[in-house]
């Protein structure tokens, strides 16, 4: 029987095999939407035929983390949703202890698990608390707490999306919190397959400092995100430099995508550039 409390939505993008782990931790009677940002009917039919509480929607390009989390959480209709990265592997306790916390504490938007990348610190967790934002790998959100402010700012495609979300919401004094009872095991950069491994990296980069300067440029004003972002700049084109003179070919286009993707959020210019592949 599908519990109608909660739904949990994964974008993916080229994520066949870390995304088995992620589907093989969730209980089956908990539903799952998975946004592939792609066209791939043959990864579709596979996981729709393997996980039967889980409906795969096809993009049919590449959203990126902002826009495809927006596209799952418009199919959603449950009181609440968790957010979960392919690479994101849960506990057999993380959902029932999301749910008692939901109905324990009732006052928040969003709530973060504790144990994140580093699993070693176990003992080092603090207390439940109210914290200023949350990591994207794992967000438990009460839907109706959004009504308002919405989702994510779809003019990013990945990187500082849940940041600027938890900023909006400690604007319109909404509550979020790290809970050190729930654990989601999370591998972290790695939401791809490793075939990919260098263009995402191309991608990354390009997009990191796009999505960095867009940030501050929002929030702070535009000259407040230029003069912070100055020392990146001097770095990006020195490193571009020096790499270009001494032929290491990976460093120098790594380099020269920093550099493009901060350039054209200086200039304006929208969260253009998709990863080269197939």
């Amino acid at each position: 029987m599908t519990n109608n409390k909660i739904t949990i939505v994964i974008t993916a993008f080229k994520s066949e095999v870390k995304i088995i782990n992620c589907l093989n931790s969730i209980d089956s009677n908990y539903k799952v939407i998975i946004i592939e940002n792609s066209n791939d009917e043959k990864f579709k039919n596979k996981i729709e035929e393997k996980y039967k509480n889980t409906q795969c929607i096809l993009a049919g390009e590449n959203l990126g983390y902002a826009k495809g989390n927006n596209l799952g959480l418009s199919k959603v209709t449950t009181k609440y949703a968790l957010i979960l990265n392919p690479d994101a592997i849960l506990s057999n306790t993380t959902i029932n202890n999301f749910l008692i916390r939901a109905d324990t504490i009732k006052n928040f938007a969003i709530i973060g698990p504790a144990i994140q990348e580093n699993k070693k610190n176990i003992n080092q967790i603090e207390k439940f608390r109210e914290v200023s934002n949350v990591k994207g790998f794992a967000m438990f959100l009460k839907m109706e707490e959004f009504t308002e402010i919405g989702f994510f700012d779809e003019n990013i495609f990945i990187y500082l999306e849940e940041v600027d979300l938890c900023k909006r919401l400690q604007e319109n004094k909404k509550k979020i919190f790290i809970d050190p009872d729930i654990l989601v095991k999370h591998q972290g950069g790695s939401s791809h397959d490793e075939q990919y491994n260098f263009e995402m990296e191309l991608s990354r980069n390009w997009h990191w400092m796009w999505s960095f300067f867009y940030y501050n440029k929002k929030h702070k004003g535009y000259m407040f995100a230029l003069a912070i972002i100055l020392k990146k700049l001097f770095s990006s084109v020195l490193k571009f430099i020096y790499y270009s003179i001494t032929f290491n070919k990976q460093k120098k286009m790594i380099y020269f995508h920093r550099l493009s993707g901060l350039i054209n959020s200086i200039i304006g210019k929208p969260s253009w550039y998709r990863p080269k592949i197939n």
